[in-house]
């Protein structure tokens, strides 16, 4: 549906947006595959026109959990839209970036589960793969430390809470045909060499716009919205995550600032799903 709650008009195709739409259904279909998906598109990538669309997503009928994949840099009017997270009773989770250290809003927001990062392999271990800290979110310069989020190195609100699979070289599998060439052997030539746009098929991605779908999915598997009204609940639950233990982005020294560790941490705030435990 459109921003306004709409079968039509819908915003004109986007290439480039198309490839992210696909990411985010392909993900919560893989997460949840009996949950019900619903696309909100937006007029525009600005932010009255998302935040249209936030409240048009929340406020629809059966919607348990709302998945963000796109993000800005703070500024000083970012805590005046904040309001538009906040919907008791539904989870909504927001990708951190992509770009290492730096932090992103809506992410930043208090009302946002902030989704990291992981490198994510497979390993003969009893979990079956093993996984590392991959970017590396930041802390907010304008959002205040939420009275649930207790690390002591940054004053304000830390990126991120939890994480899932993000790393593009350890990327998932998606398929979009949205081009402008048609398809074909012909098409993939020219999409090789830049001659055209688009994709035509499956391709393999990354990036937290993969992680965030994937926590929203597991917060609607979870079935426990009802409870949800801030990034706060994995705090209180963390028994059920995987603590991701090793990787960094940056230097500072070993710091959880930057660098993956015991508890909780920056990069990958306080671990990935083991289960639906935490959500």
């Amino acid at each position: 549906m459109n921003q306004n709650g709409q079968a039509s008009p819908l915003p004109s195709g986007d290439y480039g947006w198309a490839e992210e739409i696909s990411l985010d259904l392909d993900m919560v279909s893989a997460t949840c595959p009996d949950c019900h998906i619903l696309l909100v598109e937006a007029n525009s990538a600005n932010t009255p026109d998302l935040m249209t669309a936030e409240d048009t997503a929340a406020t629809t009928s059966g919607v348990v959990s709302i998945s963000n994949s796109w993000g800005g840099s703070e500024d000083n009017t970012i805590t005046s839209a904040d309001s538009h997270f906040n919907h008791s009773g539904v989870a909504i989770t927001a990708s951190s970036g992509d770009s290492g250290y730096g932090v992103s809003w809506p992410a930043s927001s208090p009302y946002i589960t902030a989704v990291g990062g992981t490198s994510l392999s497979k390993a003969s271990n009893s979990r079956g793969g093993t996984e590392t800290a991959w970017s590396c979110p930041g802390y907010s310069a304008y959002e205040a430390k939420p009275p649930w989020q207790h690390d002591s190195g940054c004053a304000k609100r830390t990126v991120a809470d939890v994480s899932a699979v993000a790393d593009p070289n350890t990327g998932v599998a998606v398929y979009d045909t949205y081009n402008n060439c048609g398809g074909g052997s012909l098409c993939d030539t020219e999409l090789r060499l830049g001659l055209a746009q688009g994709t035509d098929g499956w391709v393999q991605v990354g990036g937290t716009s993969a992680s965030s779908p994937i926590i929203a999915s597991v917060y609607a598997l979870a079935g426990n919205t009802s409870q949800v009204v801030d990034g706060s609940y994995p705090y209180s639950h963390t028994s059920a995550l995987n603590d991701v233990t090793s990787g960094s982005n940056g230097f500072c020294g070993g710091s959880y600032l930057c660098t993956a560790g015991p508890g909780y941490d920056r990069p990958t705030g306080l671990g990935t799903p083991n289960g639906t435990g935490a959500f």
